[in-house]
């Protein structure tokens, strides 16, 4: 993997002069604009605050760079893992959040290692596009009370929901008005000047400008501290190896997290990159490192960005240099505009988390899902989409994948057999002729996979074919497999025919259930003048041996 990553540097800085690092440099500083209004959304968002949203950016940004699998993933923050750091953060506080950090990365460094990367491809696409719709509406809803003013309890937004019935619900309008700004603003900033000028920090300047002059009475996120050292960071010390195992769970789930976001955000991206390849291996090597490190700085878990990497690809990103220098524009804002960044109104981020949530939405996926009305594609999206909503994430992604392949193994189990009696009079005399007689000759044609789903499905056709029949033979080119149960049922009546003086053909079999038939010992019973390539093999082989 070391010897990899090293050829893939090379290959990268290949001819590298000025003019490449000129676009690393615009890409690396359009993407930080980008990046700085959603890292402290979702720092906010994740239950931590705005400083540790921003510094995971800047940390991760550059570490992850680094070691990327690919020059093109920008890593921080993103509000899938915002979404699922809520309930960790409430619940086992910031130092819980640091440790679960901690134990992902360690979880993603293993899975790097061990060459777990393309266990990602095991998971539908429908399954995915319900993962991330039922995100969108977990980081939506997280928003009605930074964005209407109110205030609510529970651990979860469907917890949340309920409060909201019992107890009302009692809008500020100053709050929302100032959300509204930042709404309207991303909606309708032009998307000519969106490439230069993203719309979300125009509406967070917008929104932040109206609110000083005219002395909104809203809640604004702070001090911005100008270190990446701040108080709250892990500790050795606050950390007891007693509690660990409260945290195997959410730590499955944030490494579960990170290796989809991040490999998928790769995949996609490649596609947008021509010419680059992905490493997925290495990819999780470095999201496990850059989140076992951003903890010790004060940061939440992170993984690659699909809107940042988007980002700077479109802005002509040609080396990992871009990521890194997306870093120190963060870091450099860090210093140089914390005064300002403190006054950022709360319902402002809420705004654009709102539309950042709607534009996750796979909304091209989702309507070819039911635009083609695929009943088990539009099972597992909703599915999946509504246990994300009501339970953990990770069990969600389970569900997804449990409902996924008992659908297919439903499908699967559809065997066609149909039988056919042999006419004498539909039988052709010509050089290939073949001798009459064969009224008791029934041949059956089976299609479709043959184990123990279906196996007992043929059983009973067999047996209304076995009574007075004199022959039978089997076409079983359809059958592409077959397991153990679908074997002991043809030995089965296979048995059954012998004992009844029923001579047994079987045609088409691939060489792999003849091999596994073979040693059932089925030749032994049926004879081995009795396998041939096709029916019409089989029925000619009768007019020699009649001959004979």
């Amino acid at each position: 993997m070391l010897k990899r990553y090293i050829d893939r540097l090379k290959v990268e800085f290949r001819n590298y002069n000025t003019r490449r690092f000129s676009k690393d440099m615009m890409a690396g500083i359009t993407v930080a604009a980008v990046a700085l209004p959603l890292a402290l959304a979702f720092g906010v968002s994740s239950g931590a605050d705005a400083a540790a949203g921003l510094i995971t950016a800047v940390i991760a940004g550059f570490v992850i760079s680094i070691l990327s699998g690919a020059s093109f993933q920008i890593s921080g923050p993103t509000g899938a893992m915002a979404a699922i750091l809520i309930s960790i953060t409430s619940k086992y506080t910031m130092q819980g959040v640091f440790i679960v950090s901690i134990l992902a990365g360690i979880i993603l460094l293993l899975a790097g290692i061990l060459k777990f990367g393309k266990l990602v491809n095991v998971i539908p696409r429908p399954v995915i596009t319900g993962f991330t719709s039922g995100i969108a509406i977990i980081i939506a809803l997280g928003q009605i009370d930074n964005f209407f003013g109110t205030t609510s309890s529970g651990e979860n937004v469907i917890q949340r929901i309920f409060y909201y019935v019992q107890q009302g619900f009692d809008a500020d309008l100053q709050t929302v008005a100032i959300g509204a700004i930042v709404v309207l603003t991303m909606i309708f900033w032009p998307k000519k000047l969106n490439a230069r000028v993203p719309s979300s920090l125009v509406g967070l300047v917008a929104a932040t400008a109206i609110s000083i002059v005219f002395k909104f009475d809203v809640g604004t996120i702070g001090a911005i501290p100008r270190s990446l050292l701040p108080e709250i960071r892990f500790s050795f010390t606050a950390f007891q190896i007693s509690s660990l195992p409260a945290f195997i769970s959410p730590a499955l789930s944030v490494a579960a997290l990170g290796m989809i976001e991040s490999l998928l955000c790769g995949t996609s991206a490649m596609r947008m990159k021509q010419g680059e390849s992905f490493d997925a291996d290495q990819e999780l090597v470095a999201q496990g490192i850059g989140n076992i490190i951003v903890p010790f700085f004060g940061g939440i878990p992170a993984t690659a960005a699909i809107a940042r990497t988007s980002v700077a690809i479109k802005s002509g990103s040609v080396t990992r240099l871009t990521g890194i220098i997306h870093a120190l524009v963060l870091l450099a804002s860090m210093f140089l505009l914390s005064d300002i960044m403190a006054l950022i109104p709360y319902p402002a981020l809420a705004g654009v988390l709102i539309v950042t949530a709607w534009r996750m939405n796979e909304w091209s996926a989702i309507k070819n899902i039911f635009r083609k009305y695929n009943r088990s594609a539009v099972f597992k999206f909703l599915i999946t989409m509504t246990a994300t909503v009501v339970f953990d994430l990770t069990v969600a992604i389970l569900i997804g994948i449990i409902v996924s392949a008992f659908i297919f193994v439903m499908n699967s189990s559809k065997l066609k057999v149909t039988t056919s009696s042999v006419r004498n009079e539909l039988l052709h005399s010509d050089e290939n002729d073949i001798e009459e007689g064969h009224e008791k000759t029934t041949v059956i044609y089976i299609t479709g996979p043959l184990f123990f789903g279906n196996a007992e499905k043929l059983n009973r056709q067999i047996q209304n074919e076995i009574d007075g029949a004199g022959k039978l033979i089997f076409s079983m080119r359809g059958v592409p497999v077959i397991d153990t149960t679908g074997i002991e049922v043809m030995m089965d009546i296979v048995r059954e025919c012998s004992a009844k003086n029923i001579t047994v053909n079987l045609c088409g079999l691939n060489d792999d259930i003849q091999k596994r038939l073979d040693l059932a010992g089925i030749t032994e019973i049926i004879g081995e003048n009795a396998h041939f390539f096709s029916v019409d093999r089989a029925l000619l082989a009768a007019r020699v041996l009649k001959e004979i």
